[in-house]
C-alpha cells in the first residue's frame, strides 16, 4: 500500500484542465553548487562562474575561459538523487554562453498495482519504475553599455516522467541582472519570468486502475466499523493536464571585506519572493518573502569556510500551535590550479523539520591549464 501511496502522491502534484500555480517544478528551486548551499543560497549578487547559469545568468560574463561543474546530492536518506552538470564558455569579451542539465529522481519504486488480480497475489506482476524530473537550461549573458551592469537570460526545457503512468514537457525563461560598483554587488533574478508552461499526458488505463484501487481501499476503511481509521482515507484527485508556474523573484546584495592581507570576508543577503501566500515570515495574498543570509571567509582565495541561514518560516504544529523554523547550513571548499572542490552540510540539526543533506560539487576552470 505504501508504494501505491507514492504513485498517487506523484499524480496529486499534477492538475486536470489548466492551473496557475505558485508551486510547480519545485525541483528547480532546490539550487545547485555546494558553495552556494553552504552560504544559504544567498548568491544572486555574487555568482560569477559556470554555476551562474542557475543562480543568475548575468554572472556568466565574468568567466574568462571554459568552465565545467558537477554536483551530486541525496535527499530523504538517499531515496531521492539530485544531480547537476554544467558547461560555460565566453563568446567574446562582452558575452558568454552556458548549458546545464539537472535531474531529481526517485528510482526503483515498486509498482504493485497488479499485485492482486481477481483475488490472486502474484509477486511476478510487481515491477519497478522511476519518478524523475529533468531540466535542460541554455543561457546567454552580455555586458550592457553601463560598464557596471550585466544581463543574462536562461531558457529551460522541463521533462517530468512518472514511470509509464504520466509524463510532461514544459518550457520557460529566467532573466537576471547584476550591478557592481564601489565594492557593492547587487543581483536581481526572476525565475519563470514569462511563466513556465507544463503539458501533461497520462496512460488512462493505468490512471483508472490506480483510482479504482484507491476507491476500494477507501471503501474498506469507511466500512470497517472503526471511525478512528476514517482519517486514513485518501481523497481521489483527478490530475490536470496543464500547469502554468508563477514568476519568482530573488533580490540580493553583497559586499566583500579584506580582513587582513591573506583573509577576506564575503557577506550576502537575498530576499526570495513568491507571488502567492505561503508560510514565509513575511506573507500576504500578493507576495511572500523569506530572507537568506550567507558568508564566506577565504584564505588567499584558496581555502573557504562558509555559513548561511535560509528558509525562515512560520509553521503550524500538530497541536495547532505556531512555531518558527529556519535552515542553517555549513560549507567548506578548496581550490588548486583551476580545480575547486566544495562540500556543504545543509539543514544542520534538522531545524526545519527535515533531514540534513550532504552536497558535493566540483568545478574546473580551464584557463589554468592553458
Amino acid at each position: 500500500m505504501k508504494k501505491l501511496i507514492i504513485i498517487f502522491i506523484c499524480f496529486s502534484t499534477i492538475s486536470y484542465g489548466q492551473a496557475i500555480r505558485g508551486f510547480s517544478n519545485e525541483f528547480l528551486n532546490i539550487g545547485v553548487d555546494a558553495a552556494a548551499f553552504g552560504m544559504g543560497n544567498a548568491v544572486s549578487a555574487t555568482t560569477n562562474d559556470v554555476n551562474a547559469i542557475y543562480w543568475n545568468p548575468a554572472g556568466l560574463v565574468e568567466i574568462n575561459d571554459y568552465q565545467g561543474a558537477l554536483m551530486h546530492a541525496e535527499y530523504f536518506q538517499g531515496i531521492a538523487k539530485y544531480d547537476y552538470a554544467a558547461f560555460a564558455k565566453p563568446i567574446d569579451t562582452e558575452s558568454a554562453f552556458a548549458v546545464a542539465v539537472i535531474r531529481f529522481g526517485v528510482d526503483d519504486i515498486l509498482n504493485t498495482t497488479n499485485l492482486i488480480v481477481d483475488g490472486t497475489i502474484d509477486f511476478n506482476r510487481v515491477s519497478l519504475f522511476s519518478a524523475a524530473d529533468w531540466a535542460v537550461n541554455v543561457a546567454y549573458a552580455r555586458k550592457l553599455r553601463n560598464k557596471h551592469l550585466n544581463f543574462g537570460v536562461n531558457a529551460k526545457v522541463v521533462r517530468r516522467k512518472i514511470g509509464d503512468f504520466a509524463s510532461s514537457i514544459g518550457f520557460g525563461f529566467d532573466a537576471g541582472l547584476q550591478y557592481k560598483k564601489n565594492g557593492w554587488q547587487l543581483g536581481l533574478m526572476v525565475r519563470d519570468v514569462t511563466t513556465t508552461f507544463n503539458a501533461w499526458s497520462f496512460d488512462d488505463d493505468q490512471l483508472n486502475t490506480i483510482i479504482a484501487i484507491y476507491d476500494d481501499l477507501n471503501a474498506a476503511i469507511l466500512n470497517d466499523s472503526d471511525p478512528t481509521n476514517d482519517d486514513e482515507v485518501i481523497p481521489t484527485v483527478v490530475p490536470e493536464k496543464i500547469e502554468i508556474t508563477k514568476p519568482k523573484l530573488q533580490l540580493g546584495v553583497a559586499r566583500k571585506f579584506a580582513l587582513s592581507r591573506d583573509f577576506g570576508l564575503l557577506t550576502a543577503l537575498d530576499l526570495n519572493m513568491r507571488f502567492t501566500q505561503t508560510n514565509d515570515i513575511i506573507s500576504s495574498s500578493f507576495v511572500s518573502i523569506t530572507p537568506s543570509f550567507g558568508f564566506q571567509v577565504d584564505y588567499t582565495d584558496l581555502v573557504y569556510l562558509r555559513g548561511g541561514i535560509n528558509n525562515l518560516q512560520n509553521q503550524t504544529n500538530f497541536d495547532a500551535s505556531q512555531s518558527f523554523s529556519l535552515e542553517p547550513n555549513f560549507g567548506v571548499g578548496f581550490k588548486y590550479k583551476g580545480i575547486q572542490l566544495d562540500y556543504a552540510l545543509t539543514n544542520i540539526g534538522g531545524a526545519s523539520g527535515t533531514l540534513f543533506s550532504n552536497v558535493f560539487s566540483i568545478k574546473a576552470d580551464f584557463s589554468f591549464f592553458r
